[in-house]
């Protein structure tokens, strides 16, 4: 294993960048350098020295110097991202020789495996700006917060941005039934239920089913599953890392993997029916939500989830939309439009937001153009 030499080429189609470079000829170091490359998604370049080609050194998103090969970079042209990685947790000089060849990070192995694979992680996938998370909650039972979200998501895609949908409460009865892709090739939430540590972005993006231009992850028909808070953590930061957006339908419930999540979102958008109950409900919800996220803002209506008759939101019920955000103290977005036919629209594989000139999916066009996203989705 420590003789293979790799050589990475330029960026990848899909965003991703070349594998850090190693520097060492330190056999049992190189083992744990390559072992960690292959924990991280990244492919590296091996030297004992500094690269003879030109732009090797200079091109590398990441360089990782093993302590044994201070003497053979000294001369090497300064540059930000070099790891001076050692083993001896007792050498008090590996400081001195990190400043020599002017080192960001001085790690010593095997406390520093973690920092490390998230940090080649993060160059393998070329990261940049994070997506823009939303994160959509119902102020009371049927208030049309999941309706929202995918349109929210699907109104994303149709602009070309990059985007994923991420269904957050286990007894919503699954988003992709939404979106018409139950039967979608794709893992759903139980096959990361127990994740620990880094989720890879781009793994996650290939494994989830596309819909509609976007990747859903939802639950599949089985029991609920307890989904950790360290795994929740660690999806939702993975699905953000691609950059573009995100939206997360969230339970009205704050228990702590919803926490853990909330703590990622950007923005959150109460969806508020405008009756006395409904207000007095979600008032409870804001309350609990607002202790994790600092911006709440509401969406008045019934969520155009279409009731008998042609469907769409019903009458606010004597209350109007400014009324209902004074109530709750939270800033208005807007008011959820009336939809005819939104349910037999679904049936038909027409999910929320689909019909681009339909009132629901010009809300969530609005939306996006208030709170701008790089239209690419790759983050910069």
């Amino acid at each position: 294993m420590a003789g293979v030499i790799t050589r990475d080429g330029p960026p990848s189609s899909d965003g991703r960048q070349g594998g850090p470079l190693i520097v060492t000829e330190d056999v049992d170091l190189l083992d744990d350098l390559l072992r960690l490359c292959a924990a991280a998604g990244a492919r590296p370049e091996v030297q004992h020295g500094v690269p003879e080609r030109r732009g090797g050194w200079d091109a590398a998103p990441l360089v990782l110097v093993g302590d044994d090969a201070v003497d053979r970079v000294r001369g090497a042209a300064r540059r930000r991202g070099v790891v001076l990685v050692g083993r001896d947790q007792d050498d008090s000089g590996v400081w001195q020789r990190a400043v020599e060849i002017g080192a960001d990070h001085v790690l010593v192995l095997p406390d520093g495996e973690r920092w490390l694979v998230d940090r080649i992680a993060d160059v393998a996938e070329g990261v940049g700006r994070p997506a823009l998370t939303v994160g959509v909650i119902g102020g009371s039972g049927g208030a049309g917060a999941s309706t929202l979200a995918c349109a929210l998501a699907v109104t994303a895609a149709r602009a070309g941005r990059r985007t994923m949908l991420v269904d957050a409460d286990p007894l919503g009865g699954g988003l992709d039934v939404l979106l018409g892709g139950e039967a979608a090739d794709g893992l759903r939430w139980p096959a990361f239920a127990q994740s620990r540590g880094r989720v890879g972005g781009g793994a996650l993006e290939e494994s989830l089913p596309e819909l509609h231009s976007l990747r859903v992850l939802s639950w599949d028909r089985g029991d609920a599953v307890v989904i950790a808070p360290e795994a929740m953590r660690a999806v939702i930061a993975a699905a953000r890392r691609r950059g573009g957006a995100v939206v997360v339908d969230l339970p009205r419930r704050v228990d702590e993997g919803v926490a853990e999540a909330l703590a990622q979102v950007d923005l959150g958008l109460l969806v508020v029916p405008a009756e006395l109950r409904a207000v007095a409900g979600a008032r409870r919800v804001a309350s609990a939500v607002g202790m994790v996220l600092r911006d709440l803002r509401v969406v008045v209506g019934g969520g155009g989830t279409g009731r008998a008759g042609g469907g769409g939101i019903d009458s606010l019920g004597g209350f109007d939309a400014e009324e209902v955000a004074r109530l709750l103290g939270l800033p208005l977005v807007g008011e959820l439009p009336r939809e005819a036919g939104l349910l037999a629209a679904q049936a038909e594989g027409m999910p929320p937001g689909s019909v681009a000139r339909g009132p629901l999916a010009r809300f969530c066009t609005a939306f996006w153009e208030r709170v701008p996203v790089d239209a690419t989705g790759g983050g910069s």
